[in-house]
């Protein structure tokens, strides 16, 4: 997949691509995300761009994993093999590692939601352009519901 995204992919049909960084504490993976993950995949939802797996060490020490490093949770996780666009750098990798807590792992995953390619192409053709973007992480809104309850 490294030439896939830069061959097949033209940058006016390509929908919003966004990242994640997942962390393990531990280094526990269990794999139960991984067949949620292909489902996305196979769903024509996402288009996976890059997909790496990290540790920070107790001295913190930060490095990239290989596959068979990682306990898949009886998942083949070779499927991943290979999912690399490009842009994932050796700076992107330190940059994540700074957010783990020693002794712990994570996946760095960058995605295009495909399913927002049209709408997101139709916008810039008609000259609309993305000036701010964001996401709401599940704990603020819980935390604001409950603000709520308590009143």
């Amino acid at each position: 997949m490294t030439d896939e995204f830069a061959r097949t992919a033209s940058l006016d049909e390509t929908g919003p691509i966004d990242y994640l960084v997942v962390e393990f504490p531990g280094s526990k993976f269990n794999g139960e995300a991984f067949p949620l993950l292909l489902d996305l995949v196979d769903k024509g939802l996402i288009r996976i761009l890059d997909l790496v797996f990290i540790s920070k060490d107790d001295a913190g020490n930060v490095g990239a994993l290989t596959l068979d490093q990682l306990d898949g949770g009886g998942f083949d996780l070779t499927i991943f093999s290979g999912i690399q666009s490009g842009l994932i750098g050796e700076d992107d990798i330190t940059e994540a590692g700074v957010a783990l807590d020693p002794g712990s792992a994570a996946g760095v995953l960058v995605y295009e939601n495909v399913w927002a390619a049209p709408f997101a192409a139709a916008l810039r053709r008609t000259g609309g352009q993305l000036v701010a973007s964001g996401r709401i992480p599940v704990q603020a809104i819980l935390a604001s519901l409950d603000a709520l309850d308590a009143e």
